[in-house]
């Protein structure tokens, strides 16, 4: 199928240091850019149909990424060596360094991905997995692919058939799919992704995160972050956060001598009153009480 990519892209402090090269490919287009960004540079980016980008190098220490605007530098996260960005989902970039960098861009036609993955998947999982970002930074297969794709995006030697289907082997070694192939049709987070958010909640001593900041742990944004997770655990993000957060009071109270105005000091809450109707809630009786029945044994 013939295709045009149609992403709108605005950038400033951002410069092609040699000409850009391209391949355009059955239903997709590769764009191999070398480029640079000044301190303070600045991006925009939408597509109407998904997009892969891989840096040849690492470029986390230097710029920053969102699905909101305003929010680079002040929340953005490291961009990763190799993202997946869904269809009709804006992205904003800052660059906190002069750096040069290398970056295969993958444009996608929607139905050709789709094609792709849903003999393997079925349509609705890939449906599913075409709605989710997904982002890494360590890789050496994707690194390898990427630079055989380099190879024939800028000195084609092979028929397009080959590069295509590099083009799938990279979609495939990016995409958040499954590895069980259908552990997740409802099209909540991974369990991978889940881990990731109760690592990084629990790297917090207060075990306390704001719902973008969640989102921004598991690479999704934040509306989209909500959604999911409501599909996942039945639970709004907060109302799993609290239930974390009054499991590790619970730890607290079971394995440490520390009263109950320290545990909540500890976790973050405004005073001993407040966790007692917190914990309450979750665990249907007070910190003190439900100290008492679990050394009574």
């Amino acid at each position: 199928m013939s295709y045009l990519h149609r992403m709108t892209c605005r950038t400033e402090g951002i410069r092609a240091t040699v000409p850009v090269r391209w391949r355009a490919l059955d239903g997709m287009a590769g764009v191999f850019w070398q480029a640079e960004g000044q301190a303070g540079a600045k991006g925009y980016y939408l597509s109407p149909d998904p997009r892969i980008v891989l840096f040849l190098n690492d470029v986390s220490a230097h710029i920053l990424i969102s699905e909101r605007d305003g929010t680079v530098p002040a929340q953005g996260r490291p961009m990763l060596r190799a993202i997946y960005v869904p269809a009709g989902q804006p992205l904003w970039s800052g660059f906190t360094a002069s750096h040069r960098f290398a970056h295969l861009d993958l444009h996608i036609h929607h139905d050709r991905l789709l094609r792709f993955l849903s003999p393997s998947l079925g349509a609705s999982d890939a449906l599913s997995v075409l709605r989710r970002p997904a982002e890494v930074q360590d890789a050496p297969a994707l690194d390898t692919l990427a630079g055989l794709l380099v190879e024939e995006v800028t000195r084609p030697s092979r028929h397009a058939a080959f590069a295509e289907s590099l083009v799938g082997s990279i979609a495939t070694g990016l995409l958040d799919i499954p590895a069980g192939g259908n552990d997740r049709a409802s099209g909540g987070l991974t369990p991978a992704q889940m881990r990731r958010l109760t690592a990084a909640l629990e790297a917090r001593p207060d075990r306390r995160m704001t719902v973008a900041d969640m989102a921004a742990a598991v690479g999704l944004s934040e509306s989209w972050f909500a959604a999911v997770f409501k599909q996942t655990t039945g639970q709004t993000p907060l109302q799993w956060q609290l239930g974390q957060r009054i499991a590790r009071a619970q730890r607290l109270l079971a394995d440490s001598s520390l009263t109950v105005a320290e545990v909540a000091a500890q976790l973050g809450f405004s005073d001993q009153a407040h966790l007692t109707r917190a914990f309450r809630q979750v665990a249907g009786e007070t910190p003190a009480a439900w100290r008492r029945m679990r050394l009574a044994g």
